[in-house]
């Protein structure tokens, strides 16, 4: 298929994708509760006349199938808000379309994924009679809270999978470029979920009780120095606590004490590795403050890192560089810590997932993710549709990914 036609389609679909994209932002809906945005994007579905299952109640995949010998191709965007109140301007003036949902907003763009997907799959749906194999469109629900990642796996065992890919914008990376990494691209993630027990008491008698606070306290103090003693310098691990609770009033000792946080990495074996490490600490300082320590909420629960495929990685970078020229996909690209459910489709599957730049200065785009002030530069949602689509035609096209 000739480049000028896939450009020709998608820039029929180019104000369409942004009216799709405000629309979902409107809506603002949390993980496992997407009911407008499953009912938006289930109606699209059916307009495009394709089939699709109701993985959760929320969570779906649409089939593409061309009837003809192809790659089996999945394309995923994710669906949920955050439980973030939303600024009325971005980073230099009013927005262009606000959450009107209280105490929720699309803070890490998934409703431009959701958009660029249906782009997408408008897109290829007009091309059917030239395409071979087939694509499913997936649409996934809570990804920041894990509420349909394991049934859509689920799902995808059932059916024959030869690749994976997916798109997510990226506040730190220019409007106009797109991030490709061979290898490590996003972080896994390990939460740190801790409740010491204790014994509680009046305030005036510690020796009475048994304080779990200071031994919450002295947990989160420990555990730096064994991860700087006991794990791989050239393997990054970060550890990041952002709560400790205990009791409220001046003079009671607790019975609990909560610590909350995550650890990221890169390498899935290291971050197993960290998690024992924390696990260990904290029972032994629990244990010299006379304490218990229940982990059970973390033992064993590690985050796929986003690994692609060095393979298919090539072929998204010659992909994005046929249209957007070399300039466009920056060679050496860094790593971002931020974690992404996609890291387990791609151990399952090779594949990609593609960073989309959206700092736009002039647009007021370029807060951090998850951050009052996000916003998307909607002049990129053209650039995902179109590496995209240029994309799964390179594919089923037999272009090489070796």
């Amino acid at each position: 298929m000739e480049l000028s036609e896939i450009m020709e389609q998608t820039d029929r679909v180019k104000d369409a994708v942004i009216r799709h994209r405000r629309t979902i932002h409107t809506f603002a809906e949390l993980g496992g509760k997407e009911y407008k945005t499953h009912e938006y994007i289930s109606s699209f579905i059916e307009k495009m006349g394709l089939p699709y299952e109701n993985v959760t109640n929320f969570a779906m995949i649409a089939t593409l199938d061309t009837g003809k010998e192809g790659p089996h191709i999945v394309l995923r965007a994710d669906m949920d808000a955050l439980p973030l109140s939303e600024n009325p301007e971005n980073l230099s003036r009013k927005r262009n379309c606000i959450s009107e949902q209280k105490n929720t907003c699309h803070a890490c763009g998934h409703d431009a994924h959701s958009a660029m997907l249906l782009g997408s799959m408008e897109v290829l749906c007009e091309m059917k009679e030239k395409l071979t194999g087939t694509i499913y469109f997936c649409f996934e629900s809570g990804e920041e809270v894990g509420s349909s990642y394991r049934q859509m796996m689920e799902a995808l065992s059932r059916r024959r999978v030869d690749t994976a890919w997916a798109l997510h914008v990226y506040s730190a990376l220019e409007s106009g470029k797109i991030g490709i990494r061979e290898g490590a691209c996003m972080s896994g993630f390990g939460p740190l979920i801790m409740t010491v027990k204790g014994r509680s008491g009046h305030g005036s008698r510690p020796d009475l009780s048994v304080n779990p606070v200071f031994a919450a306290a002295a947990i989160v103090a420990n555990i730096p120095g064994a991860f700087v003693n006991q794990l791989d310098v050239e393997k990054t691990v970060t550890f990041g606590v952002t709560s400790i609770r205990g009791g409220e009033s001046l003079n009671v000792f607790p019975e609990e004490a909560y610590i909350g946080g995550s650890m990221r990495y890169f390498d899935i074996e290291e971050g197993k590795k960290a998690q024992q490490i924390v696990i260990k600490v904290a029972e032994h300082t629990a244990a010299m403050h006379n304490c218990t320590v229940d982990c059970s909420k973390m033992s064993g629960n590690i985050g796929t890192p986003v690994v692609n495929s060095a393979a298919h990685a090539k072929l998204a970078k010659a992909t994005a560089r046929e249209i957007y020229g070399e300039a466009a996909v920056p060679e050496e690209f860094p790593m971002w810590y931020a974690s992404e459910s996609f890291g387990g489709y791609l151990r399952a599957y090779p594949g990609v997932l593609a960073l989309l730049g959206i700092k736009n200065p002039e647009y007021g785009s370029g807060a951090e993710h998850h951050n009052e002030r996000f916003d998307v530069d909607e002049g990129v949602l053209d650039m995902g549709v179109k590496v995209t689509v240029n994309y799964v035609v390179n594919l089923m096209e037999g272009i090489s990914t070796k």
